[in-house]
């Protein structure tokens, strides 16, 4: 099997990412029921923080645990990333030690550069253009509570940040309808509007888009690094 990243939900085709949601389900209920399931011994996980996150740290490494694997946190202190190593050599180096990478960080291009160069999966934990985890998480949410989200309507009330531009990346891959109110100067990236125009739609007002909505979607008002 060839070598596989998830940067971003795009990844993965439609059919890939509605079987992770039910495997995802599967595997939570039987972790809640007490069944032991370790896929992963003797495999372990490179974490890479440049951008803090309590959530996210401890959810990849207790996954990874529950699973009978082993995690390795690594903040820019940690490595030579901190200290003007290249991406290049860090990404050849680091790969060479581990089984797969998840990475959390500022630029998108960085996630992109590091998977170029690594000889293992590298996961988006993360960046200032996509969130895919963050994603995987609500669609699975929505999944459990609420059956299929396809042909569904949501609405995303916020800036257009990286949260909002993985919104309109699933609104295709899982075939719903996906309303953007987003504040005069917050509006998502136009390219991804153009990409996604036949499911994604600006709607000004608030009220408008929230109407039929199956989901409505928010984040924080400042998002992570901004003042």
């Amino acid at each position: 099997m060839s070598l596989r990243h998830f940067l971003t939900l795009s990844d993965l085709t439609k059919q890939e990412l509605e079987n992770l949601i039910k495997r995802a389900s599967e595997l939570r209920k039987m972790q809640h029921a007490g069944e032991i399931y370790q896929p992963f011994v003797g495999r372990t996980l490179g974490m890479i923080f440049e951008k803090s996150s309590t959530r996210t740290r401890i959810s990849f490494e207790t996954g990874m645990g529950q699973f009978g694997g082993s995690a390795i946190f690594l903040s820019p202190n940690d490595t030579q990333l901190g200290r003007g190593e290249p991406l290049e050599d860090s990404a050849r180096v680091i790969s060479s030690m581990v089984d797969i990478i998840m990475i959390r960080t500022f630029g998108h291009e960085k996630v992109e550069t590091f998977a170029e160069y690594s000889s293992v999966p590298i996961i988006n934990a993360l960046t200032d253009e996509f969130h895919p985890c963050q994603l995987l998480a609500d669609m699975q949410t929505y999944y459990e509570h609420r059956g299929s989200i396809e042909n569904k309507i949501v609405t995303w009330v916020g800036d257009g940040n990286n949260m909002c531009a993985s919104y309109m990346q699933a609104a295709h891959q899982f075939g719903f309808e996906l309303r953007v109110a987003a504040p005069y100067g917050f509006e998502p990236d136009p390219e991804l509007m153009k990409r996604f125009s036949h499911c994604v739609s600006i709607v000004e007002n608030v009220q408008e888009a929230a109407k039929d909505s199956n989901l409505i979607v928010t984040d924080v008002w400042a998002s992570m690094g901004q003042v």
